[in-house]
């Protein structure tokens, strides 16, 4: 690996890029390692924090459906002038990758993925692409940090304050945005720049890790090729022709998020997950809790409400390969040394 900003892509889920205590640089979502944000309602009114903390009751006003006509036509116009996007659906092969980005999708507790491979297989376009299939949140109107109206942890200090002073929260439905930063960003205000390997405790703040090859099928990759071309000759076109697999695959992603919070997994199986990270020597247990949830979300993407032992399996060896401890004189991927733990504890 040459240097992680040259082969390594890093997703996370989070609302913003910045603490809300800051001034925005970007108001939307980016990179924010090891952070989610969950949503606590009571009745869609009162709102408790952690233990010891205050309770916040507060009035919320829903304008989704009041916001003006020259607004949403700016909006419309923005689309249409953006650059266009290949489609999720489209994408050959990278089956891996894009698995972990949906589950990401699904359940934005994950904590994100990691993707490292070779330079041009697609790990930019990939993410950039998944921008169609990201659904719409609840935020306060006219935040820039998008704030939760019904979590306090991930509010503006301004929406904080309303909220104390017991003032209307307006709230409207907004679009996830994909962050893209710009050339001339200079590595230290986005990044530790390294040669080599990155340490563990920072690889160990990423729920998932996605491992890119370069296609090797030249079959495969002269469709790879083909669809570029397409793409490049007519986007909108190209994205024509893959409308109803996207409309589909949105579908999928909507009801695997509204059913995720009743998919259930056996107690065994919590058990022979723990098992497996315990011998596979896992420091912590953040390894036994995205395992679960991304076998959970799994589920829920295949419409089940109960998890089984191929789910786990699928998921299992991107949700710990990164977090085994490195051995120098170790030949076997990582991943592997995973599989074969799996099997030997769940038979």
């Amino acid at each position: 690996m040459a240097s992680v900003l040259g082969t390594s892509t890093a997703i996370l889920a989070s609302r913003s890029l910045v603490s809300p205590s800051l001034k925005p640089a970007f108001p939307s979502i980016s990179i924010n390692p090891g952070q989610g944000y969950g949503r606590k309602l009571y009745g869609g009114i009162g709102i408790q924090g952690r233990k010891g903390r205050p309770q916040f009751h507060i009035a919320v006003t829903n304008v989704a459906t009041e916001i003006n006509s020259v607004e949403q036509a700016q909006k419309v116009a923005a689309k249409e002038s953006q650059r266009p996007v290949f489609p999720f659906a489209a994408i050959v092969g990278q089956d891996e990758m894009k698995l972990c980005l949906l589950l990401n999708v699904i359940d934005p507790k994950i904590g994100g993925v990691m993707i490292m491979g070779d330079r041009g297989t697609g790990k930019s376009t990939t993410v950039r692409s998944l921008v169609d299939l990201l659904p719409e949140i609840r935020v306060v109107f006219g935040d820039p940090y998008n704030s939760d109206p019904e979590d306090p942890e991930s509010m503006g200090i301004e929406v904080r304050e309303k909220v104390v002073n017991g003032e209307e929260l307006t709230i409207t439905m907004t679009k996830i945005n994909m962050v893209d930063l710009p050339l001339g960003a200079t590595e230290d205000r986005v990044c530790n720049p390294e040669e080599g390997e990155l340490r563990p405790q920072l690889l160990d703040r990423f729920g998932m890790h996605a491992q890119v090859g370069t296609v090797r099928d030249a079959e495969l990759r002269v469709k790879i090729v083909e669809e570029r071309a397409r793409f490049d000759k007519n986007p909108k076109e190209f994205r024509d022709s893959y409308k109803a697999e996207q409309e589909k695959l949105q579908q999928q992603i909507a009801s695997a998020r509204s059913s995720l919070s009743s998919v259930q997994i056996d107690q065994d199986l919590k058990v022979k997950i723990s098992k497996v990270c315990a011998e596979l020597n896992v420091d912590g247990l953040r390894g036994d809790i995205v395992t679960n949830r991304a076998a959970k979300a799994l589920a829920a993407l295949k419409g089940r409400d109960k998890v089984i032992a191929e789910d786990i399996a699928t998921v299992i060896p991107n949700c710990l390969r990164h977090r085994l401890r490195k051995d120098p004189l170790e030949s076997i991927d990582s991943g592997l040394l995973v599989i074969e733990k799996f099997y030997e504890v769940f038979g």
